[in-house]
């Protein structure tokens, strides 16, 4: 007689039933689910997040504040626009009024901080270069700004990416 290939007894019964529980968690974990977005997630405002979380990330790409100043100045074109998409489909609520509200005070400091940074020392003459050691308080207070500045944009994209996932009122979220 020859050998039979297919193992039986007790340790081919576990490796079933060990397929059998792994098959049952995966279709539990992934559930039947359709593939595309829901009508709710806002692809367009999705996109314009994403621009604007890849250019608050690659905005200082140096240690240098003014630097990171200027890049700051180009972010205000993204934010203002995802947070028009956010008006226009009417997802605003109170953080991102708070969000937007602490970005343009952020702004604000930056700005006159890097006023006051570009401008000569006051005991300088005004045909000398500024002062540029990383240790001057000018510096300092510019750096400050920008790092107050990039922590409010975090905010806002957090508050903004929050109402765009989030489904409105009695939309289907469970797997179909």
């Amino acid at each position: 007689m020859t050998a039979s290939r297919t193992p039986t007894g007790p340790a081919a019964a576990v490796r079933a039933l060990a397929l059998a529980v792994c098959l049952a968690v995966t279709a539990l974990a992934t559930g039947c689910r359709d593939d595309t977005a829901p009508a709710w997630d806002h692809p367009r405002l999705a996109a314009t997040l994403n621009a604007l979380s890849t250019a608050l990330a690659q905005g200082c790409a140096t240690p240098d504040p003014a630097h990171c100043a200027d890049r700051l100045d180009r972010l205000d074109t993204l934010a203002r626009r995802a947070f028009t998409e956010v008006l226009d489909h009417r997802l605003l609520d109170q953080a991102c009024l708070d969000a937007e509200s602490d970005v343009r005070r952020a702004r604000t400091l930056r700005l006159a901080a890097t006023t006051t940074a570009r401008s000569p020392a006051p005991d300088r003459s005004p045909d000398r270069s500024p002062d540029r050691s990383p240790q001057d308080p000018r510096r300092l207070a510019l750096a400050r700004a920008v790092a107050a500045e990039q922590a409010a944009y975090r905010r806002l994209l957090a508050a903004l990416e929050k109402v765009r996932t989030t489904p409105p009122p009695g939309a289907a979220t469970g797997p179909a």
